[in-house]
C-alpha cells in the first residue's frame, strides 16, 4: 500500500475513535444534568389537557395540598411541603426528595404549579412516570389523592 493510503486509514480511525469518545461523552453529560424538560403551563386562561388517572390511584379529594408523600418504595413516609417552586424528585443530589431506587434517573420527575393547580412532569427518564397504568409524557394535572409511580416509589399530594 502506498503511503497515502495509510495515512487515509489513520485519519479515519482516528476520526472513528473521536466520534465514540464524543458521543460516550453525550451520554454521561446527559445522564449526570439530564434532558431540559418544557415548563409546565403558565396561562390563567388556558385550559390543559388533562389525562384520566386509571389503575389504583384514588378518586381526587378536595382542597389544595400542602405536602408531597412518598406512599411506597425505598423511601416511604419522607415528605416535602409544597410551596411555589418546582419540586424535582429523583436520585440526584439536587432533587426535593433523593429516592433510593434504581429504577429511578438522576432528575426523573417534576412536581409543578401554576399558582392554581399541581402538574407532574417526566423529564426524560429512562422508565417514565405513570398516574395509574398511563405514562405521563406531557404536564398533567395532578389534585390530592392521585398516586403517581417513579420507578418502584409511589408519590401522592396530601394536605
Amino acid at each position: 500500500m502506498s503511503e497515502l493510503t495509510l495515512t487515509l486509514i489513520k485519519l479515519g480511525f482516528l476520526a472513528v475513535l473521536w466520534l465514540f469518545v464524543l458521543s460516550a461523552v453525550s451520554v454521561i453529560r446527559s445522564d449526570i444534568f439530564g434532558t431540559k424538560a418544557p415548563a409546565p403551563p403558565r396561562q390563567r386562561g388556558a385550559k390543559p389537557k388533562t389525562q384520566k388517572p386509571s389503575g389504583r390511584s384514588r378518586k381526587p379529594a378536595r382542597g389544595n395540598p400542602s405536602a408531597l408523600h412518598v406512599i411506597s418504595g425505598a423511601n416511604q413516609g419522607q415528605s416535602v411541603p409544597l410551596g411555589d417552586g418546582p419540586i424535582l424528585l429523583g436520585r440526584g443530589t439536587d432533587a426535593a426528595i433523593r429516592l433510593d431506587d434504581d429504577y429511578v434517573s438522576t432528575r426523573h420527575a417534576r412536581f409543578a404549579t401554576n399558582g392554581e393547580q399541581w402538574f407532574v412532569e417526566d423529564l426524560g427518564s429512562t422508565n417514565g412516570t405513570y398516574i395509574g397504568s398511563q405514562r405521563v409524557t406531557t404536564p398533567v394535572p395532578v389534585g390530592l389523592g392521585i398516586q403517581v409511580r417513579v420507578g418502584k416509589t409511589v408519590v401522592e399530594l396530601r394536605k
